[in-house]
This record gives C-alpha cells, structure tokens and sequence, in this order.
C-alpha cells in the first residue's frame, strides 16, 4: 500500500508516474541523461552501479527491477546477489567506482581527492567520473522517492517490472509514455 491518500492501492513506480506525469516525466529524461547518453561506461555497468548504490540502501524495488536491466545489457547474472552485488568477480576497473559511490552514498562527507584520483588511475575519463557521480545522485533520489512514496511490489514483481521496462524501451522511452498523459 502507498502512502498517496488519492491512490493508497497504487504500489508500483510506474502507476505513480502515471499518477504524477509532468513529475514523472521530468525525473525519467534526468535518468535517461545520466544512464543512456555516450558514456566510457556501458549502459550495463551504470545499471550494475544503480544496483548497487540501491543494496546500499536496502532499496529493494530499485535493486530488484535494476538487476535484470543490469543483466539484460551484459552483465553477468553470478554477480547479482539478493541485495548484494558480488565485487570480488567484478572488472578491476569498475572497483575504484564501487568504493567511490559507497561512500558518497553513506559517508559523503568523507570523500576526498583520494577518492576521486583512484577512478582516474583505473582509466575512466571526467565524463565517465560525472556520470558515476550523477548515477549515485539519483540513485540515491530514486531510492528514497521509492521508499517515501511507499512502493511496496515483492521482489518477483519488482524484476518484471525493471525487465520489461528497462532494457527494452529504456527511460526516454517511459518518459514518452507518461508524456502521453499530458497531452
């Protein structure tokens, strides 16, 4: 059950961008920005990160509709735990970006140039570091709009909807059907 007095039976994010369309749309063209657009990273590695940063939170809706987009785009199912992802089989590259973003996630005022300089030692270029930057952001935003609207799907339902939504019209693609609402 939600926490809308309107809509207390709406327990799904994409009934409540429906609900809210001009809201909705706005937030899905900031996500398609940050997770679609040219990147050093792949669209399968920032969907892996997003799933991540939302285990960090014990988001569960956004960890268990993130894992299949993650998996749908390349990456490796082992991987994916229940609300964990397994760092130790993953690319040396991408280590130093699952440190940064655990940090910014939890400690944010703990990150430092350090940091920051072990993204760049490991080979990703400034477009790549602001992408992991905005991907933690709205991760971060995303798990708590989740959480503080109430969406509340069991984690089956929480995997069709991130796979059958994600990997196959993607964020611009559920913006324009929310954008179809306004009209």
């Amino acid at each position: 059950m939600s926490f809308l007095l309107s809509s207390p039976e709406t327990t799904n994010l994409p009934d409540v961008m429906e609900l809210y369309p001009e809201r909705g749309s706005l937030i899905l063209r900031l996500i398609d920005d940050i997770m679609r657009k040219e990147s050093q990273l792949s669209d399968g590695e920032r969907e892996l990160i997003f799933t991540y940063i939302s285990g960090l939170n014990a988001c569960q809706f956004c960890f268990h509709s993130h894992a299949p987009a993650a998996t749908a785009l390349g990456i490796n199912e082992s991987a994916i735990g229940n609300m964990e992802i397994d760092l130790d089989t993953q690319n040396e590259k991408l280590k130093p970006i699952f440190s940064y973003v655990k940090k910014l996630t939890q400690t944010p005022t703990q990150v430092t140039a350090g940091d920051v300089n072990a993204i760049y030692a490991a080979g990703w270029n400034e477009k790549a570091f602001m992408d992991v930057v905005g991907i933690c952001c709205v991760v971060n935003f995303m798990n708590r709009f989740v959480n503080g609207v109430g969406i509340d799907v069991d984690a089956d339902t929480a995997r069709e909807t991130g796979a059958s939504v994600l990997p196959i019209i993607g964020y611009s693609g559920w913006a324009e059907s929310v954008e179809k609402l306004l009209a």
